[in-house]
């Protein structure tokens, strides 16, 4: 068996996970209080008007009638209509999911610059002035809430010294370099703290492992030691843990689109709870458990080429 073997069979182990996250939030938002048609509709409609408005949409069939039709329409492509929106959900995702991805990889390319340099950094100078006040910055980092820090980037960095927009998504990719940096940034600063120590951790580990004494014993040089064996050796942990941080940021890209009002799947997501827009809520829950979902396999993708011994 190759290293790259498990591609043949990961897609069928994945597909009941979706299926399971897809009826457990179906499920929790039928049981969450309010109804979306009387919402719509207002106070004074009618029991005739609010009738046909839940026969059009088909919220007066059972629920696992409704989840077995939402299934198989999802799989045709169709997300349903939204309440709200009065329109098709698909092309209301599509839309959504450009700055949301823009933001993502915007801010996890930051992170791992930062996370190389800083974790270099440390390791190198363990236990002096920058190896301290980096680990000091990593404590700090990591007790910040993201809004926090999103909120004091803007009031320096936009309301104070006016370099960067306070929100919205400007258009083209090389535009949103300057107008997302504070975004991205808020996403780095929740990201860095964490990968940094387990990088610094795993390079300390590597430059006191055997190996590396023994190639310093034969005359080679610390740098060459370092740069050729301990920070490649180094790398595989931190890619796993990248995984699992980046599954949690896409999460926690609703908390920084709404700070900085980026109109992505984030705050479509918080606009559509409050409106009670329950398909624009599984649509994009969906979407979300699909991202998850896929960079934990190219994560695995890239750990499999990291290391040769995986899958033998």
């Amino acid at each position: 068996m190759t290293r790259f073997a498990f591609l043949l069979r990961r897609p069928f182990e994945l597909i009941p996970v979706l299926f399971g996250i897809s009826l457990i939030s179906f499920v929790l938002l039928q049981l969450t209080p309010g109804d979306p048609v009387r919402l719509l509709l207002g106070p004074k409609a009618g029991d005739a008007a609010i009738a046909l408005v839940r026969e059009r949409y088909g919220l007066d069939q059972p629920l696992l009638v409704q989840y077995f039709y939402y299934i198989k329409n999802v799989l045709m492509g169709d997300f349903g209509q939204s309440i709200s929106y009065r329109s098709a959900i698909g092309p209301i995702l599509l839309e959504r999911i450009g700055p949301t991805l823009y933001i993502l990889v915007y801010g996890l390319a930051l992170s791992v610059a930062l996370t190389l340099l800083l974790g270099v950094l440390a390791a190198r100078s363990r236990g002096g002035v920058i190896d301290q006040t980096i680990r000091i910055i990593c404590v700090v980092g990591v007790g910040v809430p993201s809004y926090v820090a999103g909120l004091l980037l803007v009031l320096v960095f936009s309301l104070s010294f006016k370099f960067f927009p306070v929100s919205g998504y400007a258009d083209g990719i090389f535009a949103n370099l300057h107008h997302l940096f504070l975004p991205a940034l808020t996403i780095a600063i929740s990201v860095t703290p964490v990968l940094t120590r387990n990088f610094r951790a795993t390079l300390l580990q590597q430059m006191n492992a055997g190996y590396a004494t023994a190639a310093l014993s034969k005359g080679v040089s610390p740098s060459q030691v370092f740069w050729r064996h301990v920070f490649w050796n180094s790398l595989l942990p931190t890619v796993s843990l990248f995984g699992v941080v980046a599954s949690f940021l896409i999460g926690g890209t609703v908390v920084i689109e709404n700070v900085f009002n980026i109109p992505g799947l984030g705050l479509l997501l918080v606009r559509s709870v409050l409106s009670r827009d329950y398909l624009v809520v599984q649509g994009v829950t969906i979407v979300m458990a699909l991202g998850i979902v896929l960079s934990n396999l190219i994560v695995d993708i890239v750990v499999a080429a990291l290391d040769p011994r995986t899958g033998t």
